[in-house]
């Protein structure tokens, strides 16, 4: 007897049933604690400092505490390999580096929420250092422990609900610390510092939810024992080369350090640099038009107010519904077209800030911008994640995962940080115009990506097709 086919609707409820799974809302809360730090060093801590009086020059090289992201690689063995003593004994090995994480965050934000910019800029700015520093540790375990909590099929539930989870965040260490700024502060013509520590007061109080999170997941269970095998053999061999006292202290660091480089240069070949040079400009356009963006609100005239209620409302709104069509667009058409999509909006719109600096104070069409810039951004990271998800090994996750999101970061931040010399010299219409005109140059490295590697597919098959044919 024939099985009886399922009607439309009870496959629509399997389908969304993945998203009722407990690793589904964990990651959906860890995105918010990953998604949090992040404005508080980046587009709000502009906000701050230009409203303070400080210059857009200097807004423009203060955002290179953001660098901090960029360069997460370094220390990704560390939290891949190294025991912390009471946290892993406690928490295990990912819980444990992310409640330390969370606490060292939870401790900068209140740093920076009792300074001065005006009195004491070198202050703040070594509490936002330190907010990157914590911030980006914690990424390398989420992302580490996304990849591990669940099989494969469930991976793009998972990411889902992370960057719905981390984009929520974003909007609430903009809007959410705007608004309570705007609620705090006595008068809207005159700078407050009283306003702007509360919000981060209270931003640093939101951290709880990744801390209660953390203490209430399960560790993930992984099968380590191929990678344990090839540690040892490492270890092994290093004994015989050097002394003792520091052989194990080499393999170690060869194996957390160096074999996951080995490991993706292996599997990608000669495509591995232009891999790499895609995902160092993938967000060039959209960094590098972000640190400016309050700036400029603030120089055309909008009140917090009216920013935190538009990113607030039509912001977060567009920004989920551009994630969840991101995700039904990677399932019917693909990740490498779907990231083409999504760089070709994220670049395209930013001329829409390039027309709202020539009509100035205009808050329907503000709104206009920023709902399509937040859709196209919602899209474009749901290509980007699964991308970066899809270039990893599970043998070295974290450690992969870090690398390639800190090079997502690297380039597009150092530039960023000529953004206030460069709206200074031409003004904000040009600025606008060459953010978007940046961004045209990924949409030819995605289709040679693309094309490449399909290419060396198509070759990996035909190969392994000869084989089979000659063993029969």
């Amino acid at each position: 007897m024939p099985p009886v086919a399922s009607s439309p609707l009870s496959q629509i409820k399997e389908a969304l049933s993945i998203y009722s799974h407990k690793r589904v809302l964990v990651l959906l809360l860890l995105g918010f604690s990953a998604g949090l730090p992040l404005m508080l060093v980046f587009s709000t801590l502009s906000f701050w400092l230009r409203e303070a009086g400080i210059d857009r020059t200097a807004i423009g090289y203060f955002s290179w505490i953001a660098l901090a992201y960029g360069f997460k690689w370094a220390w990704s063995p560390l939290v891949d390999r190294l025991s912390l003593p009471i946290f892993t004994r406690l928490l295990g090995r990912r819980r444990g580096w992310m409640l330390f994480a969370q606490i060292l965050l939870v401790t900068a934000i209140l740093g920076m929420s009792f300074s001065d910019p005006v009195k004491d800029l070198e202050r703040l700015a070594l509490f936002a250092l330190m907010v990157a520093f914590a911030s980006a540790t914690q990424d390398i375990v989420i992302d580490a422990f996304r990849i591990e909590s669940a099989p494969e099929k469930m991976q793009a539930a998972l990411a889902a609900a992370y960057q719905v989870g981390y984009r929520s965040a974003m909007i609430v260490a903009t809007a959410g610390a705007l608004t309570i700024a705007a609620w705090v502060e006595p008068s809207s013509d005159a700078y407050s510092l009283l306003s702007w520590q509360t919000a981060y007061l209270i931003m640093a109080g939101l951290m709880s939810v990744g801390i209660l999170t953390t203490l209430m997941s399960k560790e993930p269970q992984v099968e380590t024992k191929l990678a344990d095998e090839k540690e040892l053999a490492i270890k092994s061999e290093f004994n015989q080369r050097y002394p003792k006292a520091i052989a194990g202290t080499l393999s170690w660091f060869y194996t957390a350090s160096v074999l996951p480089f080995i490991d993706f240069f292996k599997r990608y070949g000669h495509n591995a640099i232009l891999i790499l040079l895609l995902i160092s400009c993938y967000r060039i356009s959209d960094i590098v038009m972000g640190i400016m963006a309050n700036v400029f609100y603030v120089d055309m005239g909008f009140a917090k107010d009216e920013i935190a209620a538009i990113s607030k409302v039509y912001g977060l709104i567009m920004t989920l519904v551009g994630a969840g069509f991101g995700g039904v667009l990677l399932a019917r058409y693909g990740t490498m077209k779907v990231l083409f999509l999504g760089a070709l909006l994220v670049a395209v719109t930013n001329l829409l800030f390039a027309y709202q600096a020539m009509i100035g104070y205009n808050v329907p069409f503000l709104t206009l911008a920023i709902s399509v810039d937040n859709f196209s951004a919602g899209i474009a990271t749901a290509a980007f994640i699964a991308y970066l998800s899809s270039l990893t090994s599970t043998g070295y996750s974290a450690t992969q995962y870090a690398l390639l999101s800190s090079i997502m970061l690297l380039f597009p931040k150092f530039i960023a940080g000529f953004s206030g010399a460069y709206v200074d010299t031409f003004g904000y219409i040009n600025f606008f115009i060459a953010a978007s005109i940046i961004g045209l140059p990924v949409l030819w490295l995605v289709h040679i990506v693309d094309k490449r590697t399909k290419h060396d597919s198509g070759m990996v098959e035909q190969t392994d097709k000869q084989v089979y044919e000659q063993e029969r």
